[in-house]
């Protein structure tokens, strides 16, 4: 059995939208984003206290990226991955790491809006500059789904893979804090991938958890 550790709108997300593509059995247990991630029965989990810990078949693993590689590899016959020797396996594992890229720029604004209470502990530098990082991330998608080539539906000419997954979910969470209006490309590629039922079913609902009580956070002004 596979079971992922999972809190509503975090990195553990993705690993939830694809496991839902995927097909296969596994189940979730729901965790709060608090402190009781940092509980020594969490921390045997994933010993950072973060999420998502997955856990299949006796080992334990507690990153995003490497979850994401060893399940495509485990599960290779819906096509969510790229294999060695594939010509787009080069390119699958760049937009597949890069999704932790954008998602470190999010983490980081997410400290600062909603995990910071005071107003004197919060920077409005650092919201306007991590908020800036997040549209240059935003600038190199929109670069890749320009490209003039047949066919550029999603990152990879071949078709809809776990990288779409991993870069539309760290998306998912940047909007937040950074908007998609100058990036057409983009924003027709997330609301094509966000469409998809794994999406939808990855997704928090009315009574879920979740981490972000606004739709948009804007910067702070001191």
């Amino acid at each position: 059995m596979i079971t992922l550790h999972h809190v509503g709108q975090s990195r553990s997300m993705r690993v939830l939208w694809l496991l839902h593509e995927l097909g296969v059995a596994f189940q979730v247990v729901e965790h709060a984003f608090d402190r009781s991630l940092r509980e020594p029965a969490f921390l045997s989990l994933s010993p950072a206290g973060r999420v998502p810990a997955l856990e299949i078949e006796g080992e334990r693993m507690f990153e995003s990226g490497a979850m994401v590689e060893y399940l495509c590899e485990r599960f290779p016959d819906p096509g969510l991955g790229r294999m060695p020797g594939d010509m787009d396996r080069m390119a699958w594992l760049v937009w597949v790491h890069f999704a932790e890229t954008l998602s470190q720029h999010v983490a980081a604004l997410t400290q600062q809006h909603v995990m910071l209470y005071e107003d004197h502990m919060r920077s409005p530098i650092v919201m306007k500059l991590e908020a800036a990082r997040i549209r240059k991330c935003y600038e190199a998608i929109e670069a890749r789904l320009s490209t003039p080539v047949e066919n550029r539906d999603h990152l990879l000419t071949s078709g809809f893979s776990a990288c779409d997954i991993c870069v539309g979910q760290a998306v998912y969470m940047a909007r937040h804090f950074a908007r998609l209006d100058d990036f057409p490309e983009t924003e027709k590629w997330y609301e094509r991938i966000t469409a998809r039922e794994g999406f939808r079913a990855a997704s928090p609902g009315p009574e879920g958890g979740r981490i972000y009580q606004r739709d948009f956070y804007a910067p702070w002004e001191a």
